[in-house]
């Protein structure tokens, strides 16, 4: 749903269960496949987040000083 390049915006409906499906052309766009995992973050004023698992390795590895699972 977006006309800029690497950029994309679009809706998701929250089911009964809490879940939402990411729309194909985001997961596409950031390279989503099944059994990723990925790091909900949420903020009352600035909203949800939801990077990749992979966006804080160095971050874990520095926390923990090793490898995360």
């Amino acid at each position: 749903m977006s006309d800029v390049k690497g950029k994309f915006a679009g809706t998701v409906t929250v089911g009964t269960k809490g879940q939402i499906v990411i729309p194909k052309e985001a997961r596409e766009l950031m390279g989503i496949q099944p059994g990723d995992t990925l790091i909900l973050l949420g903020d009352a004023e600035r909203g949800l987040a939801i990077p990749p698992k992979s966006s804080f390795d160095h971050i874990f590895k520095q926390i923990f000083g090793g490898e995360k699972e």
